[in-house]
C-alpha cells in the first residue's frame, strides 16, 4: 500500500516517523514551504519536511494546494491508497480528497466535535478543560466536520499547551497505528459528528498572550500555561514587555487593584489578580534568557505598589 503523507508541525512530525517506523511505505510529504525564523529570518524547514528527508521520503512543499494543477497531477500520477493528514495548515480541495482508493484521514487535536480548528490545545488549556484528546476522522470539505473513525483521550492536568501538544502527538501517532490495517482494508467505519455540540478554536493571536490581572488567579495560570510556548504570556513593567512563562497561585490579598505588585522576594514576583494573588515565577524580558524570578530581581528592582498591565 502507498501512502502520502501531508503535515507541518513537530505534532505532525511524530506521526510520520511513527508511520515510516512501522513498515508503511510513505511515497511522498506534503508540508509548508520553508519560512523565515529568528533574528536573521533564515529559511527554516518544517519539522515534517526534516523528518522526512531523515528518512528519505521524497519532500513536495506546494505554497497552495487548491488550483495547483502541477501538484494534483504529480498526487494523481502517485495513485496512494490513503492520504494521513495531521496539522497540514490547509483546507483540502475535493479534487485532492478523491485522489486515494481509501480516502483521506487526519489526526486531530481534540476529542471532536469539541475544538475544531487551527488551535485546539491552547483552547482546551485556557478553558480549563480536564480532558481532551486525539480524533481520527474521515476529511471533508467542511472544517474538521469529517466522519469520526476512532479517538483517544488525554488528561491535562497542568500541561502547559506545549507540553500536552507533546503527548497528543504520541497518542494520535498511537492511534493511526492500530487502526492502519483496517484503513487500509477499507474496514474502518465513521460516526458522524453531532454539529450541534461543535465548537471552534480560532488561532491564536501574539495580542492574546497579554495577562488580565483582574481575572481569576486560576484563569490567569490558565493562559500563562495556554500561551506557552507561543505566543507566550506577558505583560507590561515600567512600559517594558515582560513574558510570562510560570506562576503560581497565592494567598489572598486585599486593598490592592489588580496588576499590583504586593511584593518581590527570592520566592517570586507577587501580584494582585482577581480575588486574590499570583506570584510570577519565571520571566523573560525582551532580547534577554528566561530568568526566574530570584535571578531576575538580582538585576532589576520591582518596587511594591508598582502595576502590571
Amino acid at each position: 500500500m502507498a501512502l502520502v503523507f501531508m503535515g507541518t508541525p513537530d505534532f505532525a512530525a511524530v506521526a510520520l516517523r511513527a508511520l515510516a517506523s512501522s513498515g508503511q511505505t510513505v511515497t511522498l510529504a506534503v508540508t509548508q514551504p520553508d519560512r523565515p525564523r529568528g533574528r536573521g529570518h533564515k529559511l527554516v524547514p518544517s519539522p515534517v519536511k526534516a523528518a522526512a528527508e531523515s528518512l528519505g521520503i521524497e519532500v513536495a512543499q506546494p505554497e497552495r494546494i487548491r488550483g495547483n494543477g502541477e501538484f494534483m497531477r504529480k498526487l494523481t500520477e502517485l495513485k496512494p491508497d490513503l492520504i494521513v493528514v495531521a496539522a497540514y495548515g490547509q483546507l483540502l480541495p475535493k479534487e485532492l480528497i478523491d485522489v486515494p482508493r481509501r480516502g483521506c484521514v487526519n489526526i486531530h487535536a481534540s476529542l471532536l466535535p469539541r475544538y475544531r480548528g487551527a488551535a485546539p490545545v491552547h483552547r482546551a488549556v485556557e478553558a480549563g478543560d480536564e480532558v481532551t484528546g486525539v480524533t481520527l476522522m474521515r476529511i471533508s470539505e467542511g472544517l474538521d466536520e469529517g466522519d469520526m473513525l476512532d479517538s483517544r483521550a488525554v488528561r491535562i492536568g497542568e500541561c502547559t499547551t506545549g507540553e500536552l501538544t507533546e503527548k497528543l502527538a504520541e497518542a494520535g501517532a498511537e492511534m493511526l497505528l492500530a487502526d492502519m490495517d483496517a484503513l487500509l482494508a477499507g474496514e474502518l467505519a465513521g460516526v458522524p459528528q453531532d454539529g450541534a455540540r461543535a465548537t471552534y478554536a480560532p488561532m491564536v493571536s501574539k495580542e492574546e498572550g497579554r495577562i488580565d490581572f483582574a481575572a481569576d488567579p486560576a484563569a490567569v495560570l490558565r493562559k500563562i500555561r495556554a500561551m506557552d510556548p507561543f505566543p507566550g504570556a506577558y505583560t507590561y513593567l515600567g512600559g517594558e514587555k515582560l513574558k510570562v512563562s510560570a506562576a503560581h497561585i497565592a494567598g489572598e490579598i486585599t486593598g490592592m487593584p489588580p496588576g499590583t505588585v504586593a511584593g518581590a522576594d527570592e520566592n517570586g514576583i507577587t501580584v494582585a489578580a482577581g480575588s486574590g494573588a499570583v506570584v510570577l515565577d519565571r520571566v523573560q524580558l525582551p532580547g534577554k534568557k528566561v530568568m526566574n524570578a530570584a535571578d531576575f530581581l538580582r538585576g532589576h528592582t520591582v518596587p511594591k505598589g508598582a502595576v502590571l498591565g
